[in-house]
């Protein structure tokens, strides 16, 4: 039986990864959250499963478990999440990290760490591709999360260079679906959510920023090709997205086209250090993982809303009594 430890096991990533890894009945797979953002319902039908175990665990602080596999998917990825407790992020980035490479030196695990497209912070380079070092604000209001994550990558790269800890290491980009929060701030919830409720959408600047949205059924087959399938020797990063590029307003339309809603688009301030174009370049993934995205954004956002129809309104119809933007 394989041990395999996600940290980050009941937020969005991490429990749509939990759901793919206990179909496979040789995996004993353990969740670890402090939810902070995680929620314990997004893996409550995993709870009663005999190969699944969840420890509420906060990633910063040691915890010594035998494992063969580790996902490190722990840390809020949204700018009101990471914003909310930056100093945190950056420790659940670093501290974090360094604690589960210390567990796969010990144990002989892989560790395949989950990176960001933020990495390349206001890209000069477009599409993105993996050798770009990137155009980040080292001292902005989300820094902690993007210089977090480089420190990270540099940590797993430093620690396989000098120990040989087994490392691989994955750069997402925007991705939605099911188990994402309604409240996490994310463009998509903030647009699916308003247009179901009939509020106004809000589109930041001039709406004319782009961003390519994957499904989340074909990011975790993506990392999970990265873990399983790719050569011992692929260390990454390597990126994993949709590269269809659209423009905020294009998806605000298809939003609100998707869900027959009155709202209107309005339009508010460009937050701080926003990027104005993300789109990856996944020559790479095609190359050596053999994967490509599958779920056109039209289909995927069919998907999101009749999730988020479901959170918000239950069977009833009736909204429930959750706080909501």
């Amino acid at each position: 039986m394989k041990k395999i430890l996600v940290t980050g096991g009941a937020g969005f990533l991490g429990s749509n990864l939990c759901a793919r890894l206990v179909r496979e009945k040789e995996n004993q797979v353990i969740a670890m959250d402090n939810l902070f953002t995680g929620r314990m319902e997004n893996i409550k039908d995993l709870m009663e499963l005999p190969n699944f175990t969840f420890i509420e665990h906060d990633i910063t602080q040691y915890l010594d478990i035998p494992v063969d596999q580790i996902y490190n998917a722990a840390c809020p990825a949204s700018p009101p999440a990471y914003q909310k407790s930056p100093t945190g992020t950056t420790k659940i980035c670093i501290l974090g990290v360094l604690n589960m490479l210390e567990l796969a030196k010990k144990y002989d695990a892989v560790l395949l760490q989950f990176s960001t497209s933020e990495v390349y912070g206001e890209p000069e380079v477009h599409p993105q591709v993996e050798g770009y070092r990137g155009n980040a604000n080292p001292i902005g209001v989300r820094s902690c999360y993007d210089e977090g994550k480089r420190c990270a990558e540099s940590l797993c790269f430093d620690y396989h260079r000098e120990f040989g800890t087994k490392i691989k290491v994955v750069r997402i980009f925007n991705t939605y679906g099911p188990n994402m929060d309604p409240n996490d701030g994310r463009v998509v919830s903030n647009f699916v959510v308003q247009a179901i409720q009939g509020i106004d959408l809000t589109v930041y600047g001039d709406g004319m920023q782009t961003r390519s949205f994957c499904y989340v059924d074909d990011l975790i087959e993506g990392i999970y090709k990265m873990m399983n399938n790719s050569p011992e020797e692929f260390l990454g990063p390597v990126n994993l997205g949709n590269p269809g590029e659209f423009t905020m307003l294009e998806l605000a339309e298809k939003v609100v086209a998707a869900t027959g809603s009155t709202s209107r688009i309005v339009h508010c301030p460009l937050p701080s250090d926003d990027p104005t174009q993300r789109r990856p370049d996944i020559t790479l993934a095609k190359e050596v993982l053999e994967w490509v995205p599958k779920v056109a954004l039209d289909e995927g956002l069919q998907r999101a809303i009749g999730y988020f129809r479901t959170v918000l309104f239950g069977n009833s119809g009736a909204i429930h009594s959750r706080e909501i933007p």
